[in-house]
């Protein structure tokens, strides 16, 4: 007999609402990280009453705070989440209710020791948030369409990761403290409603109708049908039996390898590639976010909201370009877009050097190579998550009940949050100290290098090597 269905059982397990629920969440956790940076300085002076030759320090070691719980933290999430629950919507809520609790202590902490455990819990609820939202997404849309559902969130959320610091240093001047942590509330507010009304997919089918579920178990039945065809059988080419063995996990694994069975994954060239992919383009984010706005103010004269409006340059390439390059990451594969994507960014960001302070022609200019540059950021938003999920899927395939009953996704999840949360701290002082050392433009020219090396590294390795290296 069907249980009685919860109220808006459809539209609350409806794929659109899940990843909608999911994008918020991560919006959420760059937005409020983002729109308190600009403002630490100032609570550090007004409440704490820091002497100014010891604010900088301070706030590099706030910063630090955060980066050292979300990467220390997300491994354990991964971990936590693949083995002890059954529903990803427990430790989802637990996230929001860390970060929930991080703003209050930071709206109301008077301080050092306050704000140091508040940017202890927005790492934490970074790690938890990054984790099981992008688990959750794979379960809800499956790996043939997460390059378009990965491209479309993280062009969403570059909007809160880009131009919350600028919205908060606005808000700030214009309605102080209660103003920027007003605005936090609310969007938390908003957050925490669609995750409180989510119904996971295989929460919702429990109260679907015997007649349902039967078509359900029929539709499973050839879904597994096709899997086990796809597995390769003694009259299968011996070359796809090959690929299949070198996914296999050799018995007598270390304690280590079994307590998080992902190490052993981390042989994989193919998976370590993925996680430079993220690695990079973290950085790459948190160097426009760290250098656009002292650019505007330094070579145009802006100020506050005008360097912010400058975003809008690099965001709505990325925005538009995002849904597109995922979905040829779904048809294609992650390397073209990788490849292309990294391989674009070389010579955009190489023309940043070009951008010279000025008037109107300068403001023009600069503002175009920073939709070009937009261009290769939407490029290289979905080939890190989607191939890191096929490579981690091949060995989870080869290997059942290995990685546990609810796989090793949220797993690896995990260990690619503590590598983009290591990348958003890695950008900053990258950018800072190349831009104080060599100048801006000499600047991007690195980041630039890095790029080629990244591109040519994704042309090797990503999707397996290309047949031209195959035959040598």
């Amino acid at each position: 007999m069907a249980k009685t269905p919860p109220w808006g059982l459809r539209w609350r397990s409806s794929t659109l609402f899940i990843v909608s629920t999911v994008g918020i969440g991560l919006f959420t956790d760059l937005f409020l990280y983002g729109i308190v940076v600009p403002i630490l300085p100032y609570m550090l002076v007004d409440r704490i009453n820091l002497p100014h030759d010891q604010i900088q320090s301070h706030v590099s070691s706030l910063l630090a705070v955060y980066a050292a719980a979300s990467v220390l933290f997300s491994p354990v999430a991964g971990i936590v989440a693949d083995r002890l629950s059954n529903s990803r919507q427990l430790p989802f809520l637990i996230g929001l209710i860390a970060l929930l609790l991080a703003t209050l202590l930071l709206f109301l902490g008077q301080s050092i020791a306050v704000l140091v455990i508040a940017r202890m819990l927005q790492g934490i609820s970074a790690a938890v948030v990054w984790t099981i939202g992008l688990a959750l997404v794979l379960d809800t849309v499956g790996p043939e369409k997460l390059g378009t559902t990965i491209g479309s969130i993280f062009g969403f959320i570059s909007i809160g990761e880009l131009a919350a610091p600028v919205l908060g240093g606005v808000v700030y001047n214009k309605a102080g403290y209660s103003g920027v942590f007003g605005i936090g509330f609310a969007i938390l507010a908003i957050d925490f409603t669609m995750r409180i009304l989510l119904l996971e997919k295989k929460v919702a089918i429990r109260y679907k109708s015997s007649e349902d579920e039967g078509g359900d178990r029929a539709l499973e039945s050839q879904e597994q049908e096709q899997d086990n065809a796809d597995e390769p059988g003694e009259g299968d080419p011996l070359i796809k039996k090959q690929e299949v063995d070198q996914y296999k996990v050799p018995d007598g694994q270390s304690r280590a390898v079994r307590s998080f069975p992902l190490l052993h994954c981390l042989k994989d060239p193919r998976l370590l590639t993925a996680l430079l992919l993220a690695l990079v383009q973290a950085t790459l984010l948190a160097t426009f976010d760290a250098t656009i706005p002292t650019v505007g103010q330094e070579y145009f004269g802006f100020s506050s909201l005008e360097a912010g409006l400058i975003f809008i340059a690099l965001i709505l390439p990325y925005v538009i370009g995002g849904p597109i390059a995922g979905s040829l990451v779904d048809k294609k594969g992650p390397k073209p877009a990788a490849v292309f994507g990294f391989g674009f960014l070389v010579p955009t960001l190489a023309l940043l050097r070009l951008a010279q302070p000025g008037g109107m022609p300068q403001i023009a200019l600069y503002c175009a190579i920073l939709a070009l540059n937009g261009i290769g950021m939407a490029a290289i938003g979905s080939p890190s998550i989607v191939e890191a999920s096929t490579v981690v899927q091949n060995y989870d395939k080869a290997n059942p009940g290995f990685f546990g009953a609810n796989g090793p996704y949220a797993q690896l999840y995990g260990l690619n949050s503590m590598v983009f949360s290591a990348g958003l701290t890695l950008g900053p002082l990258l950018s800072g100290g190349l831009k104080e050392a060599i100048g801006y433009g000499n600047m991007n020219l690195v980041i630039a290098a890095v790029c080629m090396i990244t591109a040519t590294l994704s042309f090797i390795y990503v999707g397996g090597k290309p047949k031209i290296l195959q035959k040598r």
